[in-house]
């Protein structure tokens, strides 16, 4: 019971997190390729804006979104303490030093962590913002190191919608429009295939999940 009273400050403002996420962006999730199913993965998308995990998050199911966790830089969610409330009590963050001391755990490392204890995660394979104009930046590594060293994870394409548009550049006032977040068939590191081989097809079905009216637009 202690437990329960504990969570319950962070469950209420991910309802509300999610409530104006929602009513923000209308973000609706498209299943394109594979389903919401209790399977272990890495959720790895597009990154252009803080919102971003928000919106993968808050399209699970409820079910799926209790067993994954966001990985995300220590440096920005323990600035504050709202932040660390945030990070750890509302997303249930997986918290890494992106500049560990020699000695210390490696990114990878903590992930492989949190996949070996049966968690999912969410990914940002750019390993920064996105604030150029081209649709992705290529790929860091630690995706095919995960793949390699969790052959059983299944390692899902996802591209976000819009979100770029809701929080434009320079700005910290969200403008209200219409998101979605599209999830393509798993993928897998093939036994010989080597990293940057896998990369450019990691990167080409998170493009291939792009809206034709965004590639337009």
């Amino acid at each position: 019971m202690t437990s329960l009273f504990k969570r319950l400050p962070g469950v209420a403002v991910g309802e509300l997190i999610m409530f104006f996420a929602r009513a923000l962006t209308g973000v609706r999730p498209l299943w394109r390729g594979s389903l919401p199913t209790p399977a272990q993965r890495i959720y790895f998308g597009n990154h252009g804006s803080h919102g971003d995990f928000v919106l993968i998050w808050t399209t699970l199911p409820a079910t799926l979104r209790r067993a994954t966790r966001p990985v995300a830089g220590q440096d920005y969610w323990l600035a504050s303490a709202l932040r660390r409330f945030i990070g750890r009590n509302v997303f249930n963050a997986l918290l890494i030093d992106r500049q560990p001391q020699p000695g210390e755990p490696s990114p990878v490392d903590l992930m492989a962590g949190a996949l070996d204890r049966g968690e999912s995660l969410i990914i940002f394979p750019e390993g920064t913002r996105n604030t150029t104009d081209a649709p992705l930046l290529p790929f860091k590594s630690g995706l095919f190191h995960l793949g390699k060293r969790c052959p059983g994870v299944e390692l899902v394409p996802v591209w976000i919608d819009n979100i770029r548009r809701v929080i434009p550049k320079g700005q910290w006032l969200p403008v209200p429009m219409v998101c979605s977040v599209s999830y393509g068939a798993p993928l897998a590191v093939g036994t010989d295939e080597d990293k940057a081989d896998f990369l450019k097809r990691a990167e080409a079905a998170v493009l291939a999940l792009r809206p034709q009216e965004s590639i337009e637009a």
